[in-house]
């Protein structure tokens, strides 16, 4: 058994990363999370009476808030998900996502240093390699070259993990990981946000003529492929996680809509976002002759149960479009404030 810290617990991907690790392991976890908008912690709620999982609300970005949660619980690894995550958002403002995903990446890089953390493994995207021709597909090796603000900062935090690993000697690994879809996605995302907006009978914003191509992966492959290499990784290697599903976005949509029983009248073609890659896909033959991973789900089978579920949680859909949810810290650890 060890004790795993996690940061960004509270968020779509680490959520359901916590909620494997305590049900397939018998680590211990820590579950650091700044509780910005996307960080919901009712998604964890489930696990809040296990006796391996604490919650600390702290900003990796702050040395003086993060340096005492190591200190205090003294984790045998870091996988490390905090990130500002939205190319929309960093396309307006990218000052927040220089701020948590490179200065936080090098903060908690030193934190852990400074306490001796055996392993650190950082999730980052694909999508610091930039876009692809029609032909091809990401390797470990595949040229730097982001193209978003939000990518940037992630190519970044790469590069201060690799730094790390290479002057410090750090136990460090990194995976880049395709597009994810599943449950608890918070619902600017394009599949919770046409699911949600589908159910309602809303307009489907999709950017330009809808063909850019991204290879999806359901989280809870991609989760179980970051516990490989948290358990069995190399150091200082980097593991492409990829989907084997390359869909066009307005494949995507139209799937969803099908799904609902919808028109595709709520189509609506949108102005094109800046810098929007065209194409994305991942060769994932590393991962899957060292470690041994390749992903379970089919893409339509894993999107008619995402469907499912958040016709079967559109209360939390709402919660999250609301503000609602950020209500449940106070319930759940206001007395800790």
């Amino acid at each position: 058994m060890a004790k795993i810290l996690v940061t960004g617990g509270a968020g779509f991907i680490g959520s359901n990363f916590i909620r494997r690790l305590l049900r397939e392991s018998d680590h211990e976890v820590v579950n650091v999370d700044a509780l910005t908008y996307a960080g919901n912690l009712e998604n964890l709620d489930e696990v809040e009476g296990d006796a391996r999982y604490r919650f600390c609300k702290a900003d990796i970005a702050d040395f003086d808030a993060l340096e005492p949660v190591l200190r205090e619980t003294r984790p045998d690894a870091i996988v490390h998900f905090a990130a500002e995550s939205h190319v929309d958002r960093s396309v307006h403002d990218a000052s927040a996502f220089v701020r948590t995903n490179v200065v936080g990446t090098q903060i908690l890089l030193d934190a852990a240093r400074m306490h001796d953390v055996g392993r650190f493994v950082h999730v980052s995207t694909d999508e610091v390699y930039g876009s692809l021709g029609a032909t091809g597909r990401f390797t470990e090796t595949s040229t730097i070259q982001p193209n978003s603000p939000y990518s940037a900062s992630k190519a970044g935090s790469d590069f201060l993990v690799r730094a790390a690993h290479e002057t410090h000697g750090m136990d460090c690994c990194i995976t880049r990981c395709s597009n994810n879809y599943g449950p608890f996605q918070f619902p600017e995302k394009l599949i919770p946000l046409m699911i949600s907006n589908a159910a309602k009978g809303q307009a489907l914003p999709v950017y330009g003529d809808g063909k850019n191509v991204r290879d999806w992966i359901h989280v809870e492959d991609h989760c179980r492929a970051i516990q490989l290499v948290l358990e069995k990784g190399k150091a200082g290697e980097v593991y492409n996680i990829g989907g084997n599903s390359e869909r066009e976005n307005l494949h995507v949509v139209r799937t969803v809509l099908s799904l609902l029983g919808r028109g595709e009248d709520l189509i609506r073609f949108v102005k094109d976002r800046p810098g929007h890659d065209r194409r994305y896909a991942i060769d994932g033959s590393k991962i899957e002759r060292e470690l041994g991973f390749v992903p379970e789900w089919n893409f339509e089978a894993g999107l008619e149960a995402t469907v499912a579920w958040y016709r079967e949680h559109e209360s939390w859909i709402e919660r999250v479009r609301s503000g609602a949810y950020r209500s449940y810290y106070e319930q759940q650890y206001g007395r800790l404030s």
